[in-house]
Order: C-alpha cells, then sequence, then structure tokens
C-alpha cells in the first residue's frame, strides 16, 4: 500500500479485516503518516523497498505525484508480473504513469471519502466501488481487481465495472462542475448576492449552506422527484421557474468546455504545471477560500452554538 493517507489507511484496515494478511505500507522516510501506519500494526518501508517485494501495489498517494513517485521508486523496483492498483485513473489516462507491458493495471475506485469508507465496513456496509482493468498481462486481472474491491467491503453495496478513462473523466467533471467548484460557486455567490443586499449574513448562512445538506440527503434518500414531493409547494414552484435561469445557456456552455478541457488533458497539464512550481496558485486559491465571508460567518455560528451547548 503505497501512501497511507485518507483511502491509503482505510484501504489497508479493509483489506487487512477481510483476511488480507501481508500489507505492507510504503512511505517516505519524512512521512508524518509514518507513526499512524506503525501505530495500526503495519511494517513500514520506503516505496521502493515495498514495492520491490509485493505481488500487487496499489497506489494511494495524490494524482499529481504518480508521476515523480512511478519514475523514480515504483518502476525500478516493481517486480514482473505483479499487479498495479488505482484509486483513480487520471495517472494512467493521461500518461503520468505508463505502466511495462507485464504488469496487471487495475481500477479499484470506492466511491466516497476514506474515513467514511471505513466507518461504512466496520458498520458491516459499503460504498459502489468502480471497476475496471487497463491492462491483463497475467490473465487473472479482472479477478484480482473484483476481489481487491470485495475486500474493501464493496461488495456489500455494488461493484460496477468501466473503465479508466471513464472514471477519470466523468470524476474530474463532477467535482469540477457541481461536487466542488459548482457548488462552493453557487453557494458563496448567492450568500454575498444576500449579504449585499443588506441582509444579515447569519440569515444567508442558513439560508444559502446550512440547509443545503438538509435538501441534498433528502434527495440522496428519495430521488430529485421524491425530495420535491415532500418539499414546500412554494419551494418546489420557485425551483421549476428558476432553476433553469441558474443553469441556463451560459452555465450549459461553460460546462462544454469544462468536459472538452478534462478529455484533451489541458486540465491535467494545468494541475501539473502547477505543481512542478510548487502548487502556488492551489496554495494562493485555498488561502482565498478560507478568508471568504461565509467561512468567517460560519465559524461564528459554530462559536455560538459550541457555547450553547448545542
Amino acid at each position: 500500500m503505497i501512501g497511507y493517507g485518507s483511502q491509503g489507511r482505510t484501504h489497508a484496515l479493509n483489506l487487512r479485516d477481510s483476511g488480507v494478511a501481508d500489507i505492507v505500507i510504503g512511505l517516505k522516510a519524512s512521512s508524518a503518516t509514518r507513526a499512524k501506519a506503525q501505530a495500526d500494526g503495519f511494517p513500514v518501508l520506503t516505496a521502493g523497498e515495498a514495492a520491490a517485494d509485493a505481488d500487487v501495489v496499489a497506489v494511494m498517494v495524490s494524482d499529481e505525484a504518480h508521476r515523480d513517485l512511478w519514475r523514480d521508486e515504483l518502476e525500478p523496483n516493481i517486480q514482473p508480473g505483479a499487479a498495479l492498483i488505482f484509486a483513480h485513473g487520471l495517472s494512467v489516462r493521461f500518461g503520468l504513469v505508463a505502466p511495462r507491458a507485464d504488469l496487471d493495471v487495475i481500477l479499484a475506485s470506492p466511491k466516497g471519502i476514506g474515513p467514511r469508507i471505513r466507518d461504512l465496513y466496520e458498520a458491516g456496509e459499503g460504498v459502489f466501488c468502480l471497476f475496471g482493468v487497463h491492462q491483463d498481462a497475467s490473465g487473472g486481472a479482472h479477478a484480482l481487481g473484483l476481489s481487491y474491491a470485495a475486500a474493501l467491503g464493496c461488495g456489500r453495496k455494488g461493484i460496477l465495472e468501466t473503465t479508466f478513462a471513464a472514471e477519470c473523466e466523468s470524476d474530474l467533471f463532477g467535482e469540477q462542475v457541481v461536487l466542488c467548484g459548482g457548488v462552493a460557486e453557487l453557494v458563496d455567490g448567492a450568500f454575498m448576492k444576500l449579504v449585499n443586499a443588506g441582509y444579515p449574513p447569519e440569515v444567508a448562512w442558513f439560508e444559502c449552506f446550512y440547509e443545503l445538506k438538509l435538501v441534498t440527503d433528502l434527495m440522496f434518500e428519495k430521488g430529485v422527484a421524491g425530495a420535491f414531493g415532500r418539499i414546500s409547494n412554494t419551494a418546489e414552484y420557485g425551483a421549476y421557474l428558476t432553476g433553469p435561469r441558474i443553469i441556463g445557456d451560459a452555465s450549459k456552455a461553460a460546462m462544454d468546455e469544462v468536459l472538452s478541457e478534462v478529455r484533451s488533458g489541458a486540465f491535467v497539464r494545468k494541475l501539473m504545471t502547477d505543481y512542478d512550481a510548487g502548487s502556488p496558485e492551489l496554495l494562493a486559491r485555498r488561502k482565498a477560500l478560507g478568508e471568504r465571508t461565509i467561512e468567517r460567518v460560519g465559524a461564528h455560528l459554530a462559536d455560538v452554538a459550541s457555547r450553547a451547548g448545542g
């Protein structure tokens, strides 16, 4: 298991609890997670050392680190006939990693944040997993990938077969347009519109941010139509009139641009250019996000709730 962050730790623990007996963690000598892996009872080596004796090498570090890790430590050490497993298809799809022809190359992408996947596993449940085989050198890659996904606990929910390209491209698009980029800007834009129009920031926070989880939880449980059947007629009627105005032709044209940039590799090239420069744009944007008004209001309300004991 190369990496012991959100996904790496969850994969290692779930695999062990499912009966995989010989798991070694590969980390940099300076990694802050070495102590955690050792405390969890795993032997820890460097990535190259771990790969040298492994039949299966699961790469669970951040996408942008795959290129250098593969070039410097994994490719020189991974043994002939081994299997490479990735939780995301980006590095293979866009050529950051070019696996040798003698290796099995497998996608096992559980659809969830690592700690949540672990919590569900311990509760006897699981999450859906996207699974695919990019390269089947041994003839057994399909069976191995399914076994790996099942050992994560995903067999309790569902394992769906796909390709590296389909998983990677749809994942990047969904993150940027809906889950992270789209939601964050929609929430902040609506919040600031109310604040700038003179409404109390606390009220705007509740209406544009706090209630979002309540509605999306209901949509997840009942579907969009089912959720709309359980909200007020006022909210439902307003949604029909206004939703297409907010996500109109301009938004759909922007989606076309985003999808084109994902498919062409333009986004990954930007990601790697920033990474190679020390991630200045990522770090600057992360800092700016933390300084937004909505963050200060949310922190203030959390503090009020904490002092009130709620």
